[in-house]
């Protein structure tokens, strides 16, 4: 069985725009600044597919090693693909780039060469995960209760601090959403440009999935840290970090934790047009 992770990757990339939709009934000041919110990780949302970037995965493994991979991601012809580029901070050898280089040459003929509906099931299963990440995101607005603590300063900017809690008469839609119901969190949201720089999110009670069969417990914990990329219009990750304390059938666990920093968020089409010639 596949546990419920639907929170990871880029689902929480898409938070923001979530816990500011549920700031209804609260004071006036703070309707304002999550309405402008709203707006503008809306945007950031629809933004993000025209930016390559860099990311670094440190996946732990159970024996406590550490692997760590970094990857150039790129749009090409409508879905993502991840370049190997360095093994635990090391560049590449000349023959693992060499072969590196071999693999993206024969994915870019394969989809050029792809019928169309290879290409539309292709880009369509790509659409499909982000929209669902964004929709089950949306869903968040009933699921918690919130409250404004004040303000401070997180990595250089100004923000407002909201808390999010779980709200008892939220009933979730979905087996991904039922998380939620376990789960509360703390925004920092920047108070010149109304971005969030960072998202924090707990599971605090145990839920329980497929009668008993699979259970999420406390101690999954998940971490998203944002800042403005190119001219500052635009704001994507730059941390994301995940910790998972799950089980199957009651015997069968996972503990793991993945980490993943995003840095060189450049156009698409300038970072594609280096790489095929």
């Amino acid at each position: 069985m596949t546990l419920p992770r639907r929170l990871t990757l880029s689902g929480l990339l898409f938070l923001a725009p979530v816990f500011a939709s549920a700031l209804s009934g609260t004071t006036p000041g703070v309707q304002e600044i999550v309405k402008r919110s709203v707006a503008a990780n809306e945007a950031d949302w629809k933004a993000a597919p025209a930016y390559a970037f860099t990311e670094r995965d440190v996946e732990s493994k159970r024996n406590g090693a550490k692997v760590t991979k970094t990857y150039q991601v790129v749009l090409l012809n409508g879905s993502p693909y991840s370049r190997l580029v360095a093994l635990n901070d090391r560049s590449l050898t000349p023959a693992q780039n060499a072969e590196e280089e071999k693999k993206l040459l024969q994915e870019v003929q394969k989809r050029r060469h792809e019928t169309p509906a290879q290409r539309d099931k292709r880009i369509t299963k790509y659409q499909r995960e982000r929209h669902q990440d964004h929709q089950m995101m949306s869903e968040m607005a009933a699921a918690f209760t919130y409250k404004l603590l004040g303000e401070g300063n997180m990595d250089g900017h100004q923000v407002y601090i909201l808390d999010a809690n779980p709200n008892p008469g939220y009933t979730p839609h979905s087996r991904d959403t039922k998380v939620l119901t376990g789960m509360r969190g703390r925004m920092w949201i920047d108070k010149a440009t109304y971005q969030w720089v960072r998202v924090e999110a707990e599971v605090v009670t145990p839920v329980e999935f497929g009668m008993f069969i699979a259970r999420v417990g406390p101690g999954t914990k998940f971490l998203l840290e944002q800042e403005p990329v190119g001219d500052g219009s635009v704001w994507l990750p730059r941390h994301f970090e995940m910790n998972v304390n799950a089980s199957v059938l009651g015997f069968f666990s996972e503990n793991s934790t993945d980490n993943e920093t995003y840095t060189h968020y450049e156009p698409n089409r300038t970072v594609l047009a280096s790489l095929i010639k």
